[in-house]
């Protein structure tokens, strides 16, 4: 591959800004002479993307957020196909956000077909709704995958992939001195609540884990919480933890909530990628959620797998307690957590595990990612290592 080459990349969430940044990072330093053009958040605009529009535009889920702003989003469809078509790149990648990317992607192979998409973030059909890896490959040729089961699936829908790790296994930790000041030189137990990302989540769990605390409270009285959360949902963190029998320490900013995670003796938080944070920062950890019982009868009727975890399902075990829907309460979850207060090596070699198969101690995933794109462009002579572990998760 020789000559300038130009990318139109699209992302439509915060974590897909930060993978694109990643990947374009890679590029440069692989290929210095490329271009970008697409749509894309801060961080990939500071990599050198002109963003289309604002990204924000697209961070819209749920069909009651959706729906005032169909025909603005379809708007932005046609606008996204129209400027790929246009800029005549020698590849589409789409991030995350598969809603949106994937119906430009129609728009652009139906014009072209012989431009080539590539998708980063593999759907979880090892999970639910396996018929969206086929519906995908009719528009998408390559997938970079982050968990290192992925591939096998995509490469079945007739799409080629590979595994280039997850991100968090390069995100900063925090050190050993951070740590220590964050701890104060408290003896007695830290507990991380983290009862998720969005209001919904935040104010369904809330109760729930102020109960909790209740009864850890009454085993460890001096005991201390932290609860890092983002800004757009503090007010509302501030205002249904108001009762809880430990008030907690509401952290927002980035730097404090790596000393949290990294000090604490035990996490309870909703389910979702924060498992791999905790991970990250050998934390043991019980996972506790709720939702709507007819949403939770329509997941359970379609799940293929018998656990919601990450850590579970990547290192192969069942080790992290879970807490779904009716089992969802108080007098279940507390014994659990004092359980793992009291042997918080439970968890300790899954969540090793679990790292180093998501690519802990190799390549950066932005480099990795960038490897792929170039492989899929032209296979020699970038050639990404096998992923350390293809088998599909139990259950699956």
């Amino acid at each position: 591959m020789s000559g300038r080459l130009k990318l139109f990349l699209i992302a439509g969430e915060p974590s897909g800004d930060r993978l694109g940044a990643a990947l374009m990072a890679g590029l440069k330093a692989l290929y210095p002479d490329v271009g970008f053009t697409g749509i894309g958040g801060p961080l990939m605009q500071a990599e050198g993307l002109p963003s289309l529009f604002p990204m924000e535009e697209l961070s819209v889920m749920g069909i009651a957020e959706i729906l005032p702003k169909y025909f603005p989003l379809k708007r932005r469809i046609r606008e996204a196909a129209a400027a790929t078509l246009a800029d005549n790149p020698a590849a589409l990648i789409t991030i995350d956000s598969p809603d949106f990317a994937l119906r430009v992607a129609k728009l652009v192979k139906a014009a072209r077909p012989g431009l080539r998409t590539i998708h980063y973030v593999a759907p979880s059909v090892w999970a639910w709704r396996p018929g969206r890896a086929a519906k995908m490959a009719r528009v998408i040729d390559h997938v970079l995958a982050l968990l290192p089961f992925e591939p096998p699936y995509m490469t079945a829908a007739g799409m080629s992939c590979d595994f280039v790790g997850h991100p968090v296994v390069a995100e900063p930790l925090a050190s050993p001195r951070e740590t220590a000041a964050f701890r104060d030189g408290a003896t007695q137990p830290l507990l991380l609540a983290l009862p998720g990302s969005r209001r919904g989540e935040v104010a369904r769990l809330a109760p729930v884990f102020g109960e909790v605390i209740g009864r850890l409270k009454a085993l460890h009285p001096g005991l201390r919480v932290a609860l890092p959360t983002l800004r757009g949902v503090a007010g509302l963190v501030r205002e249904v933890t108001a009762a809880w029998p430990v008030q907690p320490e509401i952290i927002e900013d980035a730097a404090t909530k790596r000393a949290a995670f990294a000090a604490a003796d035990v996490a309870l938080a909703a389910s979702g990628t924060v498992s791999l944070e905790l991970a990250a920062n050998a934390c043991p950890m019980v996972i506790a959620y709720d939702m709507h019982p007819v949403t939770l009868w329509l997941m359970r009727r379609a799940a293929l797998i018998d656990t919601v975890t990450l850590v579970n399902l990547v290192s192969e075990t069942r080790v992290v307690p879970e807490f779904i829907g009716p089992d969802c309460r108080a007098d279940k979850i507390a014994p659990a957590l004092t359980s793992l207060l009291a042997d918080p090596s439970a968890q300790t070699e899954a969540m090793a595990l679990t790292m180093v198969r998501l690519g802990k101690g190799g390549e950066a995933p932005g480099l990795r990612a960038a490897r792929s794109v170039l492989a899929a462009l032209r296979p020699q002579p970038f050639q990404i290592q096998p992923p350390p572990n293809t088998r599909p998760p139990s259950g699956a």
